[in-house]
């Protein structure tokens, strides 16, 4: 049965070039974005805000969405999540280079599923699984000094060793304590690369729904801190707003359970990934294309246009994780399943089934998940 590509294809702006332009503009380089030369630079990642939320709820964001238009729309990375997201901002590279391929994936020398936000221990050490230099690494080469600003509860968890190394992480609880220290470090410093991390949106999103109240009340809190922010930049200081992936609300009469159709898991050891992009690993004796081919028909045959189907070999020659090093090929799963509709995929035989409290999701290929935003202000406003 023939893969089902998705229609449209990435745009030639990447996440990638978000945090590796404004540092070539701190450096007075030419760069991907076509970013003016600034002695300061504040890329603010706002966790979980697609195109399709602000646009919707225009009326509530109307900074953000004032300055939403066709040039300020790029595309994010597949799998749409926040491991795979965050490591190609801060790395300028893609997955397939990185190597943090998914939400949960395969550590094969250990023959277990690991979860790249919080998983790390001596058996994933961050500095060699994540496996290219961060944009803060190479503002050191340029005598950048460079800041990310987050919650006090991200300063030394590995993935902040993965992804931010390089910078000086700077604790703030709250948005407006992280805009307020980002504020005092562009006053201190002659020039300077900041990095602003906002979970908010996204932590309601996954409780409540991006269409919920208390998801609206902090796109209206970010919205106002952002339009303060931008009041006060000067002129050798640009900012630039972007997410790692947009959210779609999926409601529990939306799971499919799909240990319950045995086929689907037919010689399967392992099940990682997220609910809406789902990653299975093969027996290792089963791990061959003939195998993978004959499990991909199953799930296109049980799904039909409910989800798009991949094998490993498929999703790696179409792209989707750009150039794939040799080393980071076993992460990614034998099969690939990236919902298409509002579903989301779960396995219901392990006993903790916490995550099917989620109703925010992410992870698949729809506009919704993959398209976010490139907001431009200050120095960097067009």
């Amino acid at each position: 049965m023939p893969t089902m590509l998705p229609a449209r294809q990435f745009s030639a702006l990447r996440l990638a070039d978000v945090l590796t332009s404004s540092l070539d503009a701190v450096c007075a380089r030419p760069n991907p974005l076509g970013l003016p030369a600034v002695r300061k630079a504040v890329v603010i990642l706002a966790d979980g805000l697609g195109v399709s939320s602000i646009r919707a709820r225009a009326g509530h964001a109307r900074f953000l969405s004032s300055r939403l238009n066709k040039s300020s729309i790029i595309d994010g990375v597949f799998p749409a999540t926040t491991a795979a997201g965050i490591a190609t901002l801060t790395t300028g590279v893609e997955p397939g280079q990185h190597g943090l391929v998914g939400y949960q994936v395969l550590d094969s020398a250990n023959d277990r599923v690991v979860n790249q936000l919080t998983g790390w221990d001596d058996g994933m050490q961050p500095g060699t699984w994540q496996r290219a230099r961060t944009v803060f690494d190479r503002a050191s080469d340029d005598n950048v000094p460079s800041f990310a600003i987050g919650p006090k509860r991200f300063v030394a968890s590995g993935f902040t060793q993965a992804v931010l190394r390089g910078a000086q992480y700077v604790p703030a609880e709250t948005v407006a304590d992280r805009f307020a220290a980002a504020r005092s470090i562009l006053g201190e410093n002659p020039t300077a690369l900041i990095y602003l991390y906002v979970a908010e949106l996204d932590v309601a999103a996954h409780a409540h729904g991006w269409e919920s109240d208390r998801w609206l009340a902090q796109l209206e809190n970010l919205d106002s801190e952002v339009t303060r922010f931008a009041a006060t930049l000067r002129s050798d200081e640009g900012l630039l707003l972007t997410a790692d992936h947009g959210v779609v609300d999926v409601p529990s009469t939306r799971h499919v359970l799909f240990d319950t159709e045995p086929a689907l898991v037919a010689g399967v050891r392992h099940i990682a990934g997220d609910p809406r992009c789902v990653q299975l690993y093969l027996e290792p004796q089963q791990s061959d294309s003939h195998a993978a081919d004959t499990l991909a028909d199953a799930w296109r045959a049980s799904q039909g246009d409910r989800a798009w189907v991949y094998t490993r070999d498929e999703a790696v020659a179409a792209g989707l994780y750009g150039r794939v090093a040799d080393e980071v090929q076993p992460r990614i799963g034998d099969v690939l399943v990236a919902a298409r509709k509002s579903i989301a995929y779960y396995d219901s035989r392990p006993a903790n089934q916490k995550a099917r409290g989620m109703i925010g999701q992410h992870g698949s290929l729809t506009d919704e998940e993959v398209r976010v935003p490139l907001i431009r202000a200050g120095a960097f406003a067009r």
